[in-house]
């Protein structure tokens, strides 16, 4: 039976994190992930939101903007 494996080629910024990382201490290594774990989903969130507010912008344009509204737009 032949498997075949896929080489990934690391850049020179992803071997340097990864030779870090190889020099932490095990218990380090959680919260190397733990962080990991946050930038994913800071990331994830924040396009979330911009994603909602994009889809918000129709809704809001027609409640700001009347007649009403634009007394105060001219102050």
């Amino acid at each position: 039976m032949h498997h075949t494996t896929t080489t990934t080629a690391f850049t020179r910024h992803e071997r340097s994190l990864i030779s870090k990382i190889r020099t932490l201490p095990p218990e380090k290594l959680n919260q190397v992930e733990d962080f990991i774990d946050f930038l994913r989903q800071y990331s994830q969130d924040r396009q979330l939101r911009q994603a909602a507010a994009k889809l918000s912008e129709a809704a809001f344009q027609q409640v700001w903007d009347n007649p009403e509204d634009a007394e105060y737009d001219r102050l």
